[in-house]
């Protein structure tokens, strides 16, 4: 935190501080959405859905194939969903449900 007590954005301009006499043609940032199970699950659901080459790498701007990567991040889901049983609302156990179904499918057939 900073000086006033506010939250940074980690690897965001705000790591290169600047005084406050910005000039106004420096664009804001974007606003940070507020943290939920529901974002956290859909990250990871788009985290496999790059590495199984179904949407461009957003740095490389490329799609890429990285089976192991994939099945990981699945793997990872499938763990989040067996610790979290009991705890979700039902849209959230259902989010996880449909995504793991999803990704799995697109995994095996990638896999052949």
């Amino acid at each position: 935190m900073d000086g006033d007590e506010k939250l940074k954005q980690s690897g965001s301009d705000f790591d290169n501080e600047q005084d406050d006499t910005e000039t106004s043609t420096q664009k804001p940032l974007p606003k940070i959405p507020e943290a939920s199970f529901s974002l956290f699950a859909s990250s990871l659901v788009t985290q496999a859905l790059i590495s199984l080459g179904e949407l461009a790498n957003p740095f490389s701007k490329t799609k890429e194939h990285n089976l192991d990567q994939a099945k990981f991040t699945i793997d990872t889901l499938q763990i989040i969903k067996d610790k979290t049983c009991g705890n979700l609302t039902d849209d959230e156990t259902k989010l996880l449900e449909t995504a793991l179904y999803d990704l799995r499918m697109r995994y095996i057939e990638k896999s052949k």
